[in-house]
């Protein structure tokens, strides 16, 4: 996996911004509600799975047109360790309870005994779908890639598969 999933995050979050919010101003602020998710799963190197990982996410409860910044940190059983900041977008499907989520955060990597990623500069971005229940939580199947863009020769990156619960904060 490339930068794929963070190219269809941009376009499809772009475009959204494009129809529903520059009618007010594209990135003005605006309230949503805060979250705080937590999520676990395996981690897959060359489609391998080398372990797991468990997640912990905190969504802001400003949004910037439809762009909601969040920050993460992440450990894995290999020893491995990522912490970053950057933004969320997320929809609703007619009948509100189902949702998908894009993300899109630059991080930094420090490696125990997981694969040689080639840089401390991780990036991020993934996808999520899943259910919204009537009091706001959230459960989530959440798949994400992490590479350092090239900035490095050494660009193998890492694939993680998680189950997420996030729970609103407001």
């Amino acid at each position: 996996m490339d930068g794929t999933l963070t190219a269809i995050g941009l376009i499809i979050g772009l475009t959204d911004m494009g129809l529903n919010y520059c009618g007010t101003g594209c990135v003005a602020r605006n309230s949503v509600e805060s979250r705080l998710s937590f999520s676990g799963g395996s981690v897959l190197f060359d489609e391998n799975d080398i372990g797991e990982e468990l997640y912990l996410r905190y969504e802001f409860g400003t949004a910037f047109g439809p762009f909601q910044p969040a920050i993460g940190v992440s450990a894995t059983s290999n020893g491995d360790y990522w912490a970053g900041a950057g933004a969320v977008w997320t929809t609703h499907f007619p009948g509100d309870d189902v949702f998908i989520q894009f993300h899109v955060m630059p991080g930094l990597y420090a490696q125990g005994d997981g694969p040689d990623l080639g840089h401390e500069m991780q990036i991020r971005s993934g996808v999520e779908i899943g259910y919204e229940a009537n009091n706001g939580w959230r459960w989530g199947l959440s798949y994400d890639h992490r590479s350092n863009a090239e900035l490095s020769s050494v660009n193998p990156g890492v694939e993680t598969l998680q189950l997420r619960l996030s729970i609103p904060l407001d």
